[in-house]
């Protein structure tokens, strides 16, 4: 009679103790690893949010009209008023055929006036509601933000744009473009940071079509808004005029934190040009 072959119950326990001791081993080995990926992983999202959120801040700072680049003092709050297009205006001095509008700055003012050139179209076309905005120096009586060079549209036929009002031809002294250039503008682009430590913050783009004044200082709420960025924990902006120069730099700088204390942050610098 053959005599029955099986593992004793020591024989067992010590193959689970053996086992125990190689995963315990191999899992202080992993754990460096897979902990550095973990956290790789978290900074690389963080980076991915951040990263997108500045570019596009600066893609719209770029559309800024020029001069109406406003920062908070506490430098959590970004605001401007966003252009959509532009064109030349027909002038009283390019002597035009009668078939043809001239913006007037003279107190007879008419509502209605040609532009030169084609119409632009697509998503440059200018629609009714948005504004028209001549030679804005950020002061008065050339300021967007006070109403003293801005006009809404109410109707646009080929390339002739009739407006609410003329502010144009109110303005004392009168302030037409030395090179009879006008802007479009379509509202009021705000961005405001709430930074909260340990990450709880956000970064909210507003945008209205209505114009905030006088010098940016619209009361909230800004607007529609969208949510850009959340785990913010510090962030800012700045507005830097370039000397002697029809120019200036935005900057901005948004760090962001996730619950396990990861943390990146990220700085841009975005060139302004102010020529009205």
């Amino acid at each position: 009679m053959k005599r029955q072959r099986g593992f004793t119950l020591i024989e067992i326990i010590i193959v689970v103790v053996i086992t125990g001791i190689l995963a315990g081993m191999v899992a202080m080995f992993l754990k460096s690893p897979v902990q550095n990926y973990v956290d790789t992983a978290a900074r690389v999202e963080l980076t991915d949010v951040a990263d997108l959120a500045l570019r596009r801040l600066s893609r719209e700072v770029r559309l800024a009209l020029p001069n109406s680049v406003y920062v908070s003092p506490d430098r959590h709050m970004l605001q401007f008023l966003l252009v959509k297009t532009g064109g030349r205006y027909i002038d009283i001095n390019d002597a035009p055929p009668s078939t043809l509008l001239p913006l007037d700055f003279s107190p007879t003012a008419s509502l209605s006036f040609d532009m030169a050139g084609a119409a632009p179209t697509g998503r440059q076309q200018i629609l009714v509601n948005d504004y028209i905005v001549v030679f804005n120096l950020g002061t008065a009586p050339a300021d967007a933000y006070s109403n003293g060079n801005i006009a809404r549209v109410t109707a646009v036929s080929g390339t002739r744009i009739t407006m609410a009002n003329n502010p144009f031809a109110l303005a004392s002294p009168s302030m037409p473009s030395p090179t009879s250039r006008f802007q479009v503008v379509t509202g009021t682009v705000t961005y405001v940071c709430t930074p909260v430590a340990g990450g709880g913050g956000t970064l909210v783009r507003n945008y209205s079509t209505s114009i905030f004044g006088p010098n940016g200082l619209g009361a909230p709420p800004y607007g529609t808004p969208a949510l850009l960025a959340e785990k913010v924990s510090n962030c800012g902006f700045d507005y830097t005029v370039l000397a002697n120069t029809n120019a200036a730099l935005v900057g901005m700088s948004l760090t962001l934190t996730s619950a396990s204390g990861e943390q990146i942050s990220l700085s841009r610098q975005v060139h302004v040009d102010n020529t009205p």
